[in-house]
């Protein structure tokens, strides 16, 4: 898809057809989200974007129902993150972003003296300008406008000049006279009409410009005109060409520059501000790279200095005056508190106009610091850009932290990949060691394995490409668990720090002090950042201290501090500071604390994350996520008992946000070390890791011997149940009940003193149970009460679920504008919980609905984002449920073919031996034997329908079976049984308690039928159909015994 800001808010499909988006404030979430594409954007800040100084009373369900109604416009696009959301879609997708690539490579071709490249990449990036920012979004427009209008004009600027130098200066006279009457105080224009006219031969024009620029700035801003200026005036007097600046000790670098756009840019601001800028971040984030990019760009004077090479109690002055070419004067004592070098030094840069680049400074950063200073006041035409791993810490410095390069979505194309510069850096680095090496559909999976695990850091994903030379770019991805032995060949041109990833790291870690180690090492064990309390409570130092020490940590750039209050490590730090945890004896203490906390937390969330509260609770899970995964997984293996406990009291919130793969694995995996039978006092723990197993393979070894444990154990859990989302599992894996299981057991006697939530999944539980046995009223009723109910607690997904119900059963009584609606209050609940499975469940019962409505469309678009949504969640259920409704969609539309193939592909896709799974797979039976009946195919569909019948009565699931008896109706009036079919059809609604009103394949079966019979026979043997029991409507069916007599 493309997005466009540069105008009004435009959004493209694949085919370039526009998107709608929706009302004013979705479209100002979209653009917010668009501002920075691929990043997470805190939710203060959207909240700030959309409503301004006015925000509703309650903020979070605000936003959430806009983030909702986004998601519904674009599909598996917007992501929540820990303290926000994310557009998941490459910067190339967006015009701002590719706009400001474009103007930065063009940049960085004119300062490279290419002018035809920058002329035409320049081109490229203003032509995408439709008009001003967010020309349709005011309440955006004013932050980002002035920023982008800003760069689109030193995008014209840069144009013009590449322009210039391709020797053709009269067409730009006119161009520039126009941007100067725009702009008359932007000197740069003013210099660039100078240098036109004098190129295109008219001398006094251009004295003149110069006369009117002096004039309009000494009357405008009473100043001088700049440097710049009066070099044009000169050259233009002297007829020649401004003197090229010099550069003293600037590298030639050996390779291109990759990225980093944003922070050019930056820097570029900082400096109209600050004559001191750092350029600071962890080693290997190309600071260097970025310091020497910045003293080729700049137009003045430059002298760039390695301080790296100097020892502790060298002096940094000296180093400068040897790069300046300057011998220290003899003076034999201080003066003025200096050294003699920099003494020296102050007076020779005093009246000089110099960009000075320090480069490493972390190592010496006090005397760093302290000539920085110095020489700044003594030198006031003097700029220095500084790289240090920690800030220099003094007056007026401004810091440029320098960010990992961008990363692409774990699933992204070659195509989109490309549009990442860590991706685009490996690209190139490989090419360069192994020509024809590309990113291609086979190779990026590995590729952006690489570039992520590597933290999106320059140096290493260049360490990590020049391993393609020797080894598949596949093995270079399985081989980073040992990253420090794999990246141990770096370029022997480089320096000694940078040519292995451990010496870049070692290189940071050696100047900690012993506390500061003591926590880094720590840290390891947070796998998505701790907060200051987690740190206080597991890493076992003294609580006063940690605030500290994180801070200090942070001025190292050895965590990084988020907009949420987490500090984080790079992997490439957390794996070195893992080796150095192991080496103290501390891995598994700090493994337990860990673990006990998060019990501890978790066990907090649990008592409100079915009550009102529970947004506020699963942001925080949210929040902590990574590090409640790990903590599973680490006691799957070290504490089982702890494990348990853990996983118990998760599986409410994995299950709430719709997270019910990584609830299935993470259960999977716990009962696969487990033997057979519960715990210890662990009974209800035990069962729920077993129920939330069964969800992935029905049949996997050893699952069944867990199955009959827990049934076997069934007088140790609680009644009612410590954990009352026990009775969730326990349902959704046995399904309905029969009378004489202990499920039934179970109902009848958990809820005499439960909880109001439970009281209110009970209603739903038997409103569920009078549905699948065909009493539609009773159903309803229970419906009813239970939404009440879980509405009073103000429990979203339990009203949900409810409301999902309730619109199935209004949409079979035809009430199909009410079913939608309802419908879609279901998906806005589940929205406002993130809940993307619940979400396709419901996709595919509305799909439903549509379908019995004769809206095709609107039921192929359900399934299709059902489909897109199960495959991406790795949810079978929920994939095969609506490929088989697209199934019928197709078959509607008369493709009997490909409606065949997408029901096959539902049934492979879907294992037989769990409630949803088989209940998916009776459903799917039923579209083949309607798809063989339309072919004619009497036999063959009439054996569908008995499959899917039986499925269901094995499972007292009367619904499907209800769907077979109609679908045999279908099969006797092929045959030229007109009187049996429209008996069929009135037991069929017997069986489920209710007319499936509009659904297709009755009408056309009823048509039929009374066009053979007359409408009154017609309606007498439906009416004979709908008056049998049960068992009488089996019977003539054909499903048990012997069919009672036609009347």
């Amino acid at each position: 898809m493309r997005f466009g800001i540069l105008g009004p808010l435009d959004v493209r499909g694949p085919d370039d057809a526009p998107v709608p988006v929706g009302g004013p404030k979705v479209r100002a979430l979209l653009g917010l989200l668009l501002l920075d594409p691929g990043r997470v954007v805190g939710t203060e800040r959207l909240v700030y974007g959309i409503y301004g100084e006015s925000p509703p009373p309650n903020t979070a369900n605000a936003l959430q129902s806009q983030v909702s109604r986004l998601r519904h416009a674009l599909p598996g696009l917007v992501e929540r993150h820990p303290g926000g959301y994310r557009l998941a879609v490459a910067p190339d997708d967006v015009d701002a972003a590719r706009f400001e690539r474009l103007a930065r490579e063009g940049g960085d071709a004119l300062a490279a003296g290419e002018h035809a490249a920058a002329a035409k990449l320049l081109h490229e990036a203003l032509a995408l300008w439709r008009g001003p920012v967010f020309a349709d979004l005011p309440v955006l427009a004013e932050g980002p406008s002035a920023r982008l209008a800003e760069l689109r004009l030193t995008a014209v600027e840069d144009r013009v000049e590449a322009e210039l130098g391709l020797g053709d200066p009269v067409p730009l006279v006119t161009e520039l006279r126009g941007l100067v009457a725009d702009h008359p105080l932007r000197e740069r224009l003013r210099v660039l009409l100078v240098h036109a006219l004098h190129a295109a031969g008219r001398r006094a024009e251009a004295l003149a410009a110069f006369d009117d620029a002096r004039r309009h700035l000494a009357d405008e801003l009473g100043v001088d005109p700049s440097p710049e200026l009066a070099q044009a005036h000169l050259a233009v007097l002297r007829a020649e060409r401004p003197p090229v600046p010099r550069r003293i000790g600037v590298p030639e670098p050996f390779t291109s520059f990759v990225g980093r756009t944003a922070e050019l840019d930056r820097l570029t601001g900082l400096f109209s501000t600050s004559r001191l800028v750092t350029l600071t971040g962890p080693g290997g984030t190309g600071k260097t790279r970025l310091a020497i990019e910045a003293a080729r760009a700049y137009r003045g004077e430059v002298c760039f200095v390695e301080l790296a090479p100097l020892d502790d109690g060298d002096d940094p002055a000296q180093a400068v005056l040897d790069a300046l070419g300057l011998r220290q004067a003899a003076l034999a004592t201080r003066l003025r508190g200096r050294s003699p070098a920099a003494e020296r030094l102050v007076n020779a840069l005093a009246e000089r106009e110099l960009l000075l680049v320090l480069d490493n400074c972390e190592h010496l950063v006090d005397a760093a610091a302290a000539l920085a200073g110095e020489l700044l006041q003594g030198c006031p035409d003097l700029r220095i850009l500084a790289t240090s791993r920690e800030g220099l810490g003094i007056t007026g410095e401004a810091l440029c932290p320098v960010p990992q390069l961008g990363l692409p979505p774990p699933e992204a194309t070659a195509a989109d990949a490309l549009g990442y510069p860590a991706v685009r850096l490996f690209a190139e680095r490989a090419a360069a060691v192994s020509p024809g090496f590309a990113v291609d559909a086979e190779r990026v999976g590995a590729v952006v394995r690489i570039c992520r695990a590597l933290d999106g850091l320059p140096l290493a994903i260049e360490l990590a490409a020049a391993r393609v030379r020797s080894l598949p770019v596949e093995e270079v991805a399985a081989r980073l668990d040992d990253r420090f032995r794999l990246l141990s060949r770096g370029s022997r041109a480089a320096a000694p720090r940078h040519r292995t990833l451990r010496a870049v790291v070692e290189w940071s870690w050696d100047l900690l002090d012993d506390e500061e180690r003591a926590l880094a090492r720590r840290l390891t064990v947070f796998s998505g950042g701790a907060t200051i309390e987690a740190a206080r409570q597991v890493c076992g130092l003294e609580p006063a201290v940690v605030p500290e020490v994180l801070s200090s940590l942070t001025e190292k750039s050895l965590v990084e501090l988020g907009g949420d209050g987490r500090y984080r490590m790079l992997e490439t730090m957390r794996a070195f500071g893992a080796e150095r945890l192991a080496e103290a004896g501390e891995r598994d203490r700090l493994h337990h604390a860990h673990a006990a906390y998060f019990l501890g937390l978790a066990g907090a969330a649990g008592r409100h994350l079915l009550t009102a509260a529970q947004l506020e609770w699963l942001r925080k899970l949210d929040d902590e996520h990574d590090d409640l995964h790990a903590a599973v997984r680490w006691t799957t293996h070290a504490d089982t008992a702890t494990a348990l406990r853990l996983l118990a009291e998760l599986l409410p919130y994995l299950w709430l946000r719709g997270r019910r793969a990584e609830a299935t694995a993470l259960a999977g995996e716990l009962l696969g070390v487990l033997d057979p039978g519960p715990p210890a006092g662990l009974a209800e723990e035990y069962a729920l890791c077993v129920f939330a197993a069964a969800f992935d393979d029905p049949g996997a070894p050893g699952l069944a011997e867990h199955q009959q444990a827990v049934f076997a154990c069934f007088d140790l859990i609680g009644k009612p149940p410590g954990h009352p989302f026990l009775l969730v599992l326990w349902g959704a894996a046995n399904g309905i009940p029969h009378q004489d299981t202990i499920d039934h057991h179970l109902r009848l006697s958990i809820f005499r003193s439960a909880d109001g939530w439970s009281r209110a999944l009970d209603r739903f539980g038997w409103g569920m149970l009078w549905l699948y046995s065909g009493k539609a009223e009773q159903a309803r009723r229970e419906f009813a009460a239970a939404r009440e109910q879980f509405a009073a607690l103000g429990e979203r997904w339990g009203q949900a679920l409810v409301l999902n119900e309730l619109a199935r059963l209004t949409g079979w009584q035809g009430e199909h504008a009410e079913a939608v609606r309802l419908f879609g209050e279901a998906l806005e609940l589940a929205g406002e919980l993130d809940a993307l499975e619940d979400r396709g469940e419901m996709l595919c019962l509305r799909a439903e609905a549509h379908l019995r409505s004769g809206s095709l469309e609107s039921a192929e678009a359900d399934f299709t984002e059902a489909a897109l949504l199960g495959r991406r969640l790795g949810t079978r259920e929920i994939t095969a449920s609506a490929w088989g409704g697209l199934g019928d969609v197709t078959r509607l539309s008369g493709d009997l073919a490909k409606a065949e193939r997408l029901a096959e592909q539902a049934l492979a896709e879907c294992p037989s031996g769990l409630f949803g799974y088989d209940e998916v797979r009776a459903h799917v039976a039923v579209t083949l034997g309607r798809i063989a009946e339309v072919k004619g195919d009497g036999e063959g569909a009439r054996s569908r329908y008995r499959e899917a019948a039986l499925s269901g009565l094995g499972r007292a699931d009367l619904l499907v079976t209800a769907l077979a008896i109609e679908g045999l109706a279908g099969v006797a009036l092929l045959e030229g049984e007109a009187g049996t079919a429209a008996r069929l059809l009135g037991a069929g609604a017997a069986v489920r308690g209710t007319a499936m009103a509009g659904d297709p394949d009755v009408a056309r079966v009823a048509a039929g039928a009374s066009a053979v019979l007359g409408e009154a026979a017609y309606a007498a043997a439906y009416a004979e159909g709908e008056a049998l029991t049960k068992d009488d409507a089996l019977r003539l069916a054909g499903l048990t015994g012997p069919a009672p007599p036609a009347r």
